[in-house]
């Protein structure tokens, strides 16, 4: 794709433009944060009052809906090591499926319940890595002391952690009632679908679908045997989990041959090492066929036949498809290619284009692709603050002035080599380019590049998107939002889709109904003593990405987005210059569309002539707005 710049496109009707502000008299402000509720009254500039569904889900008591029987008899490990793949739900009996809405008040669909409830997971999930790490770099730096040796405790044996920080996090769910159905229940549960995944089982246990994370098949005990559930019979199999560690299972999709519970060896080699027997679990299965055999190993093991209900919507659970979400392979195969790469090159991994929607297909036009920020020569950018001196990575120096910038703690936790974002804060400060620790340190998290497969394809009504090939998981950072930076105050009030404002400052104030981060009351004094009480509501600087900018400017809004923004300070202190970054809110599955709330009020947007502009919302969500403006 050409790199110089393109004549603009037509203009796009009105109700079909999502883009990120419209440049008129009462200029709305850029989001924050990964959600954001219905303002109480229309009018006014700014953002309506946002939640923090990592630290305060509202969670709904448990319902009598569904259980979906999926399966696993593994010892899997959901924590940094060894993540489990994603696991697909099959609901088992939907006799009276439930209502979608609960009745508790809350005006939240059973699909956002969800959402806050896995994000809640994820935040205490992440500060337990936080925490597991420190304790593990304490341990070595204890056994350096005292012995040199750098790995091994006399003997050779690893130290290993009390728990893992899934199990930690499902206790601390469980201690705060956070699970979202914790009564074990026969048919349908609200806002889980056949065909949802999950990147682990521990996902599963807190919103109730599995109620133990290793135990392959969840059942009900003859305790349950009672006037509620008189005509069935007991034990009876509410969810099984299938994810492939019994070397004798069959999944053909439609049909699975199951392999009952027991004789595994739990240590991840897919073998069975002991005959099962026919309790518990294995007593639990209603099943279309059952039968005895000895297995690849010559051991008993029982076999049940599943099949699917009539009417249920289509799956792919074979391992291929199930893991790859059908994601291609290559670039070349992508249906309605009409670009390569839209980067030119610029990016770490190229980033194709497809269009099945325009006839003929078009590529995107009207844009320079730049993967970093421009900066005007009339813009100074303040001068580069005192750096750490921290030798390797700083995650092992207790004394790092990057970590005490961030209240003594690294904002990040790596993962697979990928700095992970433990919660969003107020700013993040990362080392720069005074600091001597390496360049892969984790506290340079946002400097390393586009991490993931993406893909730029136009859609049916919000002109192009952006969708990813890969897993990304919850705090891993995707993009800077770039383009040409500019002063609030030098617009020419004509409508730009593509400006992004720079309101950390804002966020910190706590203006314009926006909640504080964390790190607000901490940060604030010192980073802009000479405006600080005197601050306008209004950023001073904004992202232009109308002609220049990177993938970033197709990113659509949602209602429900699974990416919340982040400033990033890591050469200066000046929260008005800050980078402006996406980070993952959610776990993003293959081929899933990316999104972030563009944080528009109802009412915020007045045009030219003193009318207020409206401007219909397409994202989809279940708890869509129905309005971007």
């Amino acid at each position: 794709m050409d790199a110089s710049p393109l004549n603009p496109p037509p203009l796009v009707e009105e109700e079909l433009v999502l883009r990120r502000s419209a440049r008129c008299l009462n200029r709305p402000t850029r989001p924050s944060y990964a959600e954001q509720e219905p303002p109480k009254k229309p009018g006014g500039r700014g953002r309506s009052k946002r939640k923090r569904d990592e630290e305060k889900p509202e969670l709904a008591p448990a319902q009598q809906g569904a259980k979906s029987p999926d399966r696993k008899d593994s010892k899997d490990e959901a924590g940094e090591k060894k993540p489990t793949p994603m696991i697909a739900a099959l609901p088992v009996s939907c006799a009276g499926v439930a209502a979608e809405d609960d009745a508790t008040g809350t005006g939240k669909s059973a699909k956002l319940r969800v959402k806050e409830t896995l994000r809640a997971f994820n935040s205490h999930y992440l500060h337990f890595v936080q925490e597991e790490q420190k304790r593990a770099q304490a341990a070595l730096q204890e056994i350096n002391a005292k012995s040199g040796l750098k790995r091994q405790t006399k003997g050779g044996e690893k130290k290993r952690p009390s728990k893992r920080p899934d199990l930690k996090a499902i206790t601390k769910m469980q201690e705060m009632n956070a699970v979202l159905y914790p009564e074990k229940t026969i048919g349908h549960l609200p806002g889980i679908d056949v065909g949802d995944h999950f990147y682990s089982r521990a996902e599963m246990v807190v919103l109730g679908i599995h109620s133990h994370w290793l135990n392959g098949i969840d059942f009900m005990g003859l305790k349950y045997q009672g006037k509620e559930y008189s005509n069935l019979t007991f034990p009876l199999a509410t969810c099984i989990v299938m994810s492939g560690v019994y070397e004798d299972d069959l999944d053909k999709a439609d049909e699975i041959i199951y392999t009952g519970q027991g004789g595994n060896d739990l240590l991840g080699n897919h073998r069975q090492i002991g005959s099962q027997q026919l309790k518990r679990g294995n007593l639990a299965l209603k099943v279309v066929d059952d039968w005895v055999q000895k297995g690849v190993q010559g051991h008993v093991v029982f076999k049940f036949k599943l099949k699917r209900l009539e009417g249920q919507p289509s799956l792919t659970t074979s391992e291929v498809r199930f893991t790859r979400a059908e994601a291609p392979t290559t670039i070349s195969e992508l249906p309605g290619l009409v670009c390569d790469d839209i980067s030119g090159g610029q990016e770490n991994i190229p980033i194709p284009a497809t269009n099945l929607v325009d006839d003929p297909p078009v590529p995107p036009s009207g844009f320079k692709y730049l993967k970093s920020l421009q900066i005007p020569k009339d813009i100074k950018i303040p001068s580069s603050i005192i750096g750490c001196d921290c030798e390797g990575g700083c995650a092992s120096n207790k004394k790092c002035l990057c970590a005490q910038r961030n209240g003594s703690d690294l904002p990040y936790v790596s993962y697979k080599n990928i700095g992970r974002l433990v919660e969003p804060k107020a700013v993040v400060f990362e080392c720069g380019a005074n600091c001597s620790c390496n360049h892969d340190c984790v506290n340079r998290t946002s400097q390393q590049g586009l991490q993931y497969r993406l893909e730029v394809f136009k859609t049916a009504s919000k002109g192009w998107g952006v969708r990813t090939w890969d897993t990304i998981l919850p705090g891993a950072p995707i993009c800077e939002y770039t383009g040409v930076l500019r002063r609030t105050e030098d617009l020419d009030g004509s409508q730009n889709n593509y400006c992004f404002d720079i309101d950390c400052l804002q966020t910190m104030k706590g203006l314009d109904g926006r909640e504080k981060r964390a790190g607000s009351e901490m940060h604030l004094p010192n980073l802009h003593p000479e405006n600080d009480s005197d601050a306008q509501p209004a950023p001073e600087y904004c992202i232009d990405a109308h002609s220049i900018g990177n993938f970033a400017r197709f990113i659509n809004h949602s209602c429900q987005p699974n990416l919340f923004v982040q400033c990033v300070l890591s050469s200066h202190n000046d929260v008005k210059l800050a980078k402006v970054m996406l980070f993952a809110a959610d776990t993003i599955l293959p081929l899933q569309e990316l999104s972030y709330d563009y944080g528009y009020r109802l009412d915020s947007v007045v045009g030219p002539d003193g009318k207020i502009v409206k401007l219909a919302c397409h994202c989809g969500a279940p708890d869509c707005r129905k309005r971007l403006y």
